[in-house]
């Protein structure tokens, strides 16, 4: 009996893995194979319809003429087919293309749009401020590096302000936890967040309210004079915000109890 289930499972098993590996074989015509431009061009035929086909040709471009200028433009193909795909996994594998392509040829005019590509690869998977935010911080730190090792680049102007977003995302995300400390009255800890973000993120969007929760957090804890200067910098330059008002409530309760003589 354990003999009839162990051949019914291992019949099953060659059912769905025959075919995956034959798949992965591929008779390419003679005539094809002896020319790195028909493995290219038939590669790229094949990138919409069916991917995984057109990968087999465009890497048969690259083990059989790694020296070819399609060489290159293979290797961009394969890491593109693979970003082109957007999942999670796809893009794990496209960055691990366009490293490489780096890697192997450095000086390629194409070396800045694999660098945007890798950076790209992690931005396309960031997640909203409140959740998770290791991609995003990834993604900035490949943004930055594209600025640093190819600054005269066209790709540049995207990659910084791509880097402005990222930043607005994690400075957002600072901020939220910032806000919960605050409301839970570890004032301490909620000081500390905001802090890194006048340090890290002096241009997000929402500093009148940083500055706020900065200044109320000390007003809370009884420590008027450190909270003073965050209010005054509301007041004066976010004048509009809803968090100035609030502001302006505080320096008057500040002065009621400490008048100035």
């Amino acid at each position: 009996m354990k003999m009839r289930i162990f051949i019914g499972i291992l019949s099953l098993l060659l059912i769905f893995i025959g075919p995956a590996c034959k798949k992965k074989s591929l008779q390419i015509d003679p005539e094809i194979a002896s020319s790195d431009e028909a493995l290219f061009r038939t590669g790229e035929q094949f990138i919409k319809k069916d991917p995984e086909k057109a990968r087999l040709y465009l890497r048969q471009v690259i083990d059989s003429f790694p020296k070819s200028f399609y060489a290159q433009r293979a290797k961009l193909a394969i890491a593109d087919s693979y970003f082109h795909q957007g999942d999670q996994g796809s893009m794990i594998l496209a960055a691990s293309e366009y490293r490489d392509f780096i890697t192997n040829f450095p000086l390629s005019p194409s070396a800045p749009y694999a660098q945007l590509q890798i950076a790209l690869s992690f931005f396309k998977k960031t997640l909203k401020p409140g959740r998770d935010q290791t991609k995003t911080e990834q993604a900035l730190l490949e943004f930055k590096r594209l600025i640093t090792d190819y600054p005269l680049s066209d790709e540049t102007k995207e990659a910084r302000e791509k880097v402005k977003v990222c930043e607005e995302y994690l400075a957002a995300h600072t901020l939220s936890i910032g806000k919960l400390y605050y409301k839970r009255r570890a004032y301490p800890a909620a000081l500390s967040r905001l802090k890194d973000i006048l340090s890290n993120y002096p241009t997000f969007s929402g500093l009148d309210e940083v500055f706020f929760i900065l200044g109320d957090s000390y007003y809370k804890m009884s420590q008027t004079e450190e909270s003073i200067p965050y209010y005054t910098k509301l007041i004066s330059d976010y004048p509009q915000s809803k968090f100035a008002k609030k502001a302006l409530e505080r320096m008057e309760e500040i002065e009621k109890k400490n008048p100035i003589d």
